[in-house]
């Protein structure tokens, strides 16, 4: 977490308000494996990361609301009574979205000044918007006293995203970013959305993330084709989620789905399986036969499940070429982000020089290097 961050939006909050905040901070997160799981019940594998945005709140006597986006030097002032969607894509909507949530629930709160700030690198797919809702609801909770659980909190900001800004998410981003625990990665079931985290032990490895620097415009609607094909195979076998089947289950009906829709609905399957044995390998300490699985998870991302890319798959090229890179993948919908590379500690700066390099003559393109450590979930700052 940076002190800088902190520093940045308390002093813009005293400046502005002339009052004391509170401080949160609110982690971004990645995935170490299970990667389009959650929408089918399945089994994910994120953990909270030293990336996050940092927020300082505190009531307002002003009669209406304030939020300032420190990043984008940008202020909007708004009545809580009259809180509407604002145009697509703007970064009110998860302040807005919150709020509205919260009332939804016939929980009354006051006006309130909000200046929020991260160093989530944009398009990275480290669930800046999950950390934004988070320190919301966590910091109106606080600052009004509302006894909201985790939990709830974490439904409210998933709702806010549905509601307000329009992407249907699953559950993981906002509970990854919420519930992080320091050094470990929580095996999350979205069924019932309960993990147990494990502590993993890198010895002398560690994870760095390298980011395309690219989106490709398929994503959404892709994440969208993805997700209906999934549910109709479910229907298909007349259970509630591809969570629920087997391989053997999906041979019975190869003869009434496409070719590529049976390798979607396998690859998921598949990798929901991937992630328990994860578990076991981490509990275990076998930190190369975790590495094997991440690599298999990016073979199934790439070539049944197809959301990968260009840029993606000669990242994890370029990683395969290195014996001391013990896994890669690409991470999040797809379609461009990051790749997440679990790497020997003494190579990781070699290595991050010659991929960057690579992909430089490649793509003529940067891509952006980051190195991470697993933090604490959404917290109060003293």
């Amino acid at each position: 977490m940076s002190t800088l961050l902190i520093k940045d939006v308390k002093n813009t909050f005293t400046k502005t308000f002339k009052t004391d905040p509170l401080l949160i901070f609110s982690p971004g997160r990645i995935n170490i494996i299970g990667e389009h799981t959650d929408y089918n019940d399945g089994f994910v594998f994120p953990a909270a990361v030293d990336k996050g945005i940092a927020a300082a709140i505190q009531k307002s006597d002003s009669g209406y609301s304030t939020a300032i986006a420190l990043d984008l030097n940008s202020t909007v002032d708004f009545e809580l009574d009259k809180l509407k969607p604002s145009k697509e894509g703007s970064w009110e909507n998860y302040v807005f979205g919150v709020v509205a949530e919260i009332q939804n629930r016939n929980i009354v709160i006051g006006d309130f000044n909000i200046v929020f700030k991260g160093d989530i690198p944009s398009g990275a797919g480290m669930s800046s918007s999950a950390a934004l809702e988070n320190s919301v609801v966590y910091g109106l909770n606080e600052v009004f006293d509302l006894g909201l659980s985790k939990h709830d909190m974490i439904l409210i900001s998933q709702k806010a995203e549905h509601n307000y800004v329009g992407v249907k998410c699953g559950i993981m981003d906002q509970y990854a970013s919420m519930f992080g625990v320091k050094n470990n990665a929580l095996h999350l079931d979205c069924r019932t959305v309960e993990s147990k985290p494990y502590e993993i032990n890198f010895k002398d490895h560690q994870l760095i993330l390298i980011n395309t620097n690219v989106k490709h415009s398929l994503s959404d609607s892709a994440y969208n084709d993805r997700r209906s094909a999934c549910e109709n195979i479910s229907e298909l076998l007349g259970i509630k989620a591809l969570r629920d089947a087997t391989e053997s289950d999906l041979e019975k009906i190869i003869d009434k789905v496409t070719p590529s829709n049976y390798q979607k609905a396998l690859y998921v399957i598949q990798e929901n399986e991937r992630t328990l044995k994860a578990a076991k390998a981490i509990e275990n300490g076998d930190l190369e036969k975790l590495g094997r699985l991440i690599y298999q998870s990016h073979a199934g991302l790439s070539d049944q499940f197809k959301v990968s890319c260009d840029e993606l798959d000669f990242l994890v090229a370029q990683a395969k070429k290195n014996k001391l890179v013990l896994g890669a993948r690409m991470m999040g919908g797809g379609f461009g982000g990051c790749t997440i590379n679990l790497i020997a500690k003494n190579e990781a700066k070699n290595f991050a020089d010659i991929a960057s390099k690579a992909y430089k003559k490649k793509f003529n393109k940067e891509c952006s290097v980051y190195f991470i450590e697993l933090s604490d979930g959404t917290h109060i700052v003293n």
